[in-house]
């Protein structure tokens, strides 16, 4: 069944627009509306384009907004400032409009009367475009928008924003209508169909129902449950489609399918983790009040029925049951009472269907070949698997070509009506005769068998080796699908295999031995038993838990032709063979035979000693004999050379030794389970070799050398080997498995393309050496005496997984890796771990203590948490450029015992090191701290975090024996950019044994408890926007530098700065609005430096001239102003200019100047001419000598 039905209606792209205002609700409202709706499965648009100021919306929006059934407008104050948003609000009133869109308004923050009128917030936006041309039509459009039914946040459910969203949810699901369907293009006659279906199921009642769809097999049962699936699922509260219920019951138990059913409707609705065992009953209780839709599809039993939807009372109210089949009575005997009986398409919507698969489109058709058409459709009977796969062969015969039409219709002339399935064999006769072969052989012997198996056993035919599953598949013969476990596998419709069967059978109907395959096992006993073999037979099947060996090998004798054997006896036949079976297996008693032609050879649970002397084999492409008796490959001394020989499995047999030089071309050899296997000559002949499995033997010593295209290597549980030698250049090995080894190193180096690397209880192995592999997964189990992994540069490593203790393992590096997730085990002797450049990386899961680790790296990842609380003797630890991290988790006083930290690049910091020195001759603790702000627009993580955002750049160094208290509390109270600055205050006057701090940036105040701080000794403010000074810094006893630069919002300082006994510099550089200094600055004893460029600064306290060596620095133009002017010196550079004067000269000029003007305060500065020369002044003082620098400057 397919498109569009013969009348079809509007099908929407999506069925929900969104209009918003990107600035005010894209982060926060519409972000939280649009994932609500896509969880319930409802399609909406959402434009995510960042708009340019100006532009217009694209004619790609537009189509969205007609492409849209409902449009939602959130309405919020900055909306109508936007002229694209009031574009696209015209556009979407004009579809409005029309009888089949509908438009909701959702008022935000803003209310219905503001928007209809353009009044507060919403007239406020709006102004900006009064005198726009579009101003009129923006207006009505807003208005009208207003009038209409929709949802206003502060008046609907108290304004929950949560419940809010809910709500416009529900009313949405109630206005989406059933019929409003989405098609397939390429199904014909599907919505009348649906429609009929929806009628039964009663969507929306509260009472529990079952609905059977019924039809004879390529109907289109299952396409028909799975489109109303499609179209109603969102609707419940839990959904699962349950494909192939007849088969796949036949390859795992129902209880599996009721679990699987149970997982998937339980936790869709409400994800949890669970385990299934011990929950069932839970799980049951909970799909009870649970509104579910369940589809059983292909049901052959009322048994399957009475264990996956025993009852109604299981589901809760509402949920809804759909079952295909193709016996009624099967839904009859369940009590289901509602059927829907599959309709065949009618002739119309057979053309359209066979049109779309043979040209890919309708196409109209000439009046001839449309009644030939009818014709070649009417054999179809409507069935739309058949009229599918008679338009993909047709299609390839040109539509004008009316020979090949009449062809077609003159061979579908003699396939009898009532046997449908034989119209499939036009697809069959369109092959090549190759491959008609090989479809047999996958019809009657590979079906269910996994893709890889299937493809090994073809190619073990000669006239198979070049072709291709893939264009049985593009033929439509053939499907591939994943079992349970994962594996893919050939599947085909039942019609297909029924047809398959009858081309083999047809000839000789009554006659098996004439068949060209035998895969029934009741006819192949028959013809064993009674010895009625023929060269017809190619190949055989068989399964069996009664014929003995004896009679099938004598039955093989007459077929002399045989290429294909398999045989599987069940597993206790072999366990008490010769309990069951009195004779004996002895060759010289009993003559085994296999035909020469054989060219694939399996033979599970075989029960001779070895292959038989007579086979030989020169055809033999395949031999697989597992779980079997062979304990030599040749009958005596015998040795053959088996030159097609490509696949070789023998697992699980009772080899003790093989010589692979007789197999030149062997490509896979499979020896796992031997376990007396003691010897394997590789010899120089294995060239071809891509596979070795080599598990459970009893090697010592394997010479891999000559495998030099080798893939795939799996050394499992080989105890004894001491001795591994790999190729010297092995380019091709992709996966490799060792465990239970006497190894004691792996030398992988050239193995450069190496995938999948597991290694597990190999207790001797201390070194595994791997550079530059593609190594996607690495699994280490028991290896408890390695002591290094070094996997840097493994570009492709994405997991590693150490399950068990690794004791002596100190060293790790996998920088450089794409590894999102690795457990390490226990390896509590872990001293180095290489994390760097792991950029996919995104949790350390470190589960066990590491008390030892002392170097962790992990600079260029994903991380977001850090937890260190397992590693309390980390001494280096770099999170450079970790960019996500937002937690650093770690133990008080864990910082102490680090020796260097780097957080450069995360999210706070833009730059932040950590050093800890060993300063032999450093008297007492040395600490310093320089810490820069930088104001940021928006926290990432936070967006609407109203604290101020602001990034850090930060060194902090300290020699021992100093502490660093409150560091962990800077670092990790939170490292995303929203800043709380009294935590920030209070951790840094926390580190009570800094010498030196260093504040940049935008500081909004200095920290208020700076006397804490007892050792400070340096203190520089730079470029803050800090205002005053806090007075606790006046008790900075041993503070002997104040530097104050550029902090251009510095009014005043401190009264009792005079305090600052030990001050031997204060710098009061470009402080601009700094007008004066205390006069208690007269009290610094030891102050040698005061530099006062760039401030307002207009006097200076008189008695400051009794500071013995004082150095005051300014510009000219101020020192002149404080009275020196022949007294100013230039300094050689040209940059700074000072006056030496004795305190009894200097003070007679000054109070000079003083007198002859007392009530003036700013001195006029005598016209000079430009000063080239450098002044020299030098006057003696009795007891004081003043030296003044001076910025040079140039006075006209």
């Amino acid at each position: 069944m397919a498109s569009s039905s013969t009348s079809p209606i509007h099908s929407f792209q999506y069925d929900v627009f969104l209009s918003f205002r990107g600035e005010d609700t894209r982060k926060n409202f519409v972000d939280h509306l649009y994932l609500a709706l896509e969880q319930r499965k409802i399609s909406t648009y959402k434009d995510d384009e960042k708009i340019e100021k100006g532009k217009r919306i694209s004619e790609q929006l537009i189509r969205s907004i007609e492409d849209s059934k409902f449009y939602i407008i959130v309405f919020s104050k900055n909306y109508a400032s936007s002229s694209w948003c009031l574009d696209e609000l015209v556009k979407i009133m004009e579809c409005h409009k029309t009888n089949e869109r509908i438009a909701y308004p959702i008022f935000y923050d803003v209310e219905p009367t503001e928007v209809r009128h353009q009044t507060g917030a919403v007239g406020k936006a709006f102004a900006k475009h009064e005198k726009e041309e579009s101003a009129e039509k923006w207006r009505d459009a807003l208005k009208e928008a207003a009038t209409l039914a929709g949802w206003e946040l502060k008046n609907t459910v108290d304004g929950h924003e949560a419940k809010f969203i809910e709500k416009i949810i529900e009313d949405l699901l109630l206005k989406l209508p059933s019929n409003d369907l989405i098609i397939d293009d390429n199904l014909v006659g599907m919505e009348t169909r649906i429609n009929e279906v929806l009628s039964f199921l009663g969507v929306g009642f509260d009472d529990v129902r079952m609905v059977g769809i019924k039809g004879m097999g390529g109907c289109g049962k299952t396409t028909l449950a799975r489109a109303v699936f499609n179209q109603i699922y969102s609707k419940f509260e839990g959904c699962s489609f349950l494909e192939n219920v007849r088969e796949n019951s036949c390859s795992v138990s129902l209880k599996s399918l009721q679990e699987q059913v149970l997982l998937n409707v339980v936790l869709n609705a409400h994800p949890i983790t669970i385990n299934i065992q011990g929950d069932k009953k839970r799980l049951m209780k909970q799909m009870s009040r649970t509104k579910v839709l369940v589809v059983l599809d292909d049901v052959d039993c009322v048994e399957q029925l009475e264990a996956l939807a025993g009852k109604p009372n299981w589901f809760g109210k509402g949920s809804r049951i759909i079952i295909t089949t193709r016996d009624e009575q099967v839904l009859l005997k369940h009590n289901v009472k509602l059927i829907y009986n599959v309709k065949l398409l009618s002739d119309e919507e057979a053309v359209c269907l066979f049109s779309r698969h043979a040209y890919g489109r309708d196409i109209p058709i000439s009046e001839e070949h449309k009644g030939m058409l009818r014709k070649v459709l009417h054999y179809a009977e409507g069935l739309p698997l058949v009229i599918r796969v008679l338009g993909l062969n047709l299609g390839a015969n040109d539509s004008a070509n009316e020979r090949g039409w009449k062809e077609t219709l003159e061979e579908l002339k003699t396939i009898p009506l009532e046997e449908t399935s034989k119209k499939l064999e036009l697809s069959y006769s369109g092959l090549e005769k190759d491959y008609k072969e090989m479809f047999l052989d996958v019809v009657c012997l590979l079906k269910g068998e996994t893709k890889d198996y299937a493809t090994e056993a073809l190619k073990s035919c000669e006239d198979y080796a070049k072709l291709d599953l893939k264009v049985l598949e593009r033929k439509s013969l053939i499907t591939f699908y994943k079992n349970s476990m994962g594996y893919e596998c050939v599947g085909m419709h039942d019609h297909i295999e029924e047809m398959g069967w009858n081309i083999v059978r047809r000839l000789h109907p009554d006659k098996p031995n004439q068949h060209s395959r035998l895969w029934i096992d009741e006819e192949i006993e028959y013809i064993l038993a009674n010895d009625l073999g023929t060269d017809a037979t190619r190949c055989i099947q068989l399964r069996t838990k009664k014929l003995n060996p004896e009679i099938v090998m004598q039955g093989l004798r007459k077929m002399k032709q045989l290429r294909f054997l398999d045989v599987h006896v069940e597993k206790n036949i072999r366990a008490n063979i010769f309990d069951r079976f009195p004779w004996n297996w002895k060759f010289n008693k009993f003559a085994p035979y296999f035909p020469n032609a054989l060219q694939y050879l399996r033979w599970n649970n075989y029960p001779f000693r070895s292959l038989p002397r007579t086979f030989q084999a020169d055809n033999l492409v395949s031999l697989e004999i597992a779980h079997g008796e062979i304990v030599q490959l040749w009958e005596g001394e015998e040795r053959k050379v088996l030159n097609k020989l490509k696949f070789l499995d023998l697992y699980n047999s009772r080899l003790r030794t093989l010589d692979l030089r007789l197999t030149p071309n062997l490509e896979k050899l499979s020896l796992g389970g031997s376990n007396d296997l003691v010897e394997l000559d590789m010899g120089a002949g294995c060239l071809k070799l891509i596979y070795i499995d080599i598990s459970f033997s009893k090697l010592r010593c394997l010479d891999l050398r000559p495998a030099v295209n080798l893939e795939l290597l799996v050394l499992k549980n080989c105890d004894e080997l001491v001795e591994l030698h790999m190729p010297s250049i092995c380019l091709k090995l992709r996966s490799f498995h060792l465990s239970n080894s006497k190894l004691g190193r792996i030398d992988l180096r050239h193995a450069s393309n190496l995938e999948v690397l597991r290694i597990d209880r190999c207790v001797n192995l201390r070194s595994l050496t791997l550079l530059k592999s593609k190594l996607r997964t690495l699994e280490i189990g028991l290896t408890p005496n390695l002591e290094r992994l070094d996997l840097q540069k493994s570009d492709n490593l994405e997991k590693l997984h150490m399950a068990d203790i690794c004791e002596k393992l100190a060293y790790i590096d996998i920088s450089h890796s794409k590894l999102r997730t690795f457990d390490i085990g226990l390896t509590p002797n872990l001293e180095h771990l290489d994390l760097q450049n792991c950029d996919n990386l995104e949790e350390l899961p470190m589960v066990n203590s590491y008390e030892k680790l002392a170097y962790l790296d992990i600079s260029h990842s994903k991380l977001r948490s850090a937890d260190l609380r397992l590693t309390p003797n980390l001494k280096t630890l770099k999170l450079t450029n970790c960019s996500h991290l937002v937690e650093l988790k770690a133990p008080a006083g864990y910082v102490k015992g680090l020796v260097y930290l780097s957080l450069t690049g995360c999210l706070r910091f833009s730059s932040f090191t950590y050093r800890s020195v060993d300063e032999s001759d450093q008297v007492g603790p040395l600490a310093e701290l320089h810490l820069i702000a930088k104001p940021q627009e928006i926290c990432p993580i936070h967006p609407h975090n109203k604290l101020p955002k602001f990034q850090f750049a930060c060194f902090y160094e300290k020699s021992p024996p100093s502490l660093s208290s409150n560091l962990e509390e800077l670092i990790s109270f939170g490292l995303c950019a929203c800043t709380n600055f009294t935590r920030i205050s209070r951790s840094i006057c926390g580190l009570r044994n800094l010498r030196k701090l260093k504040l940049q940036g935008s500081f909004p105040e200095a920290p208020k408890d700076l006397h804490q701080l007892d050792c400070l000794e340096e203190l520089s403010l730079l470029s803050t926007n800090i205002k005053h000074l806090p007075d606790s810094i006046c008790m900075l006893k041993h503070l002997k530098s104040l530097e104050l630069n550029k902090c251009s919002l510095l009014e005043k300082l401190p009264e009792d700065l005079g305090q600052l006994e030990c001050l031997e510099k204060l710098y009061l550089i470009e402080c601009k609005f700094l007008q004066d200094i205390p006069n208690s600055i007269c009290n610094m004893k030891c102050l040698q430096v005061l530099h006062i460029k760039g401030t307002s600064i207009s006097h200076l306290p008189r008695s400051i001239l009794l500071l013995k060596g004082l150095s005051i620095r300014g510009s000219r133009q101020l020192l002149e102003s404080f009275g020196f002017t022949s007294e100013i010196q230039t300094s050689k550079n040209q940059t700074l200019c000072h006056v030496e004067s004795s305190k009894s000269q200097f003070t007679k000029n000054y109070c000079k100047r003083r007198t002859r003007d007392k009530t003036t305060t700013t001195w006029k500065i005598p016209k000079m001419s430009f000063i080239h020369a450098l002044y020299h002044i030098r006057i003696q003082a009795s007891d004081v000598k003043i030296l003044i620098y001076v910025d040079f400057v140039h006075v006209n």
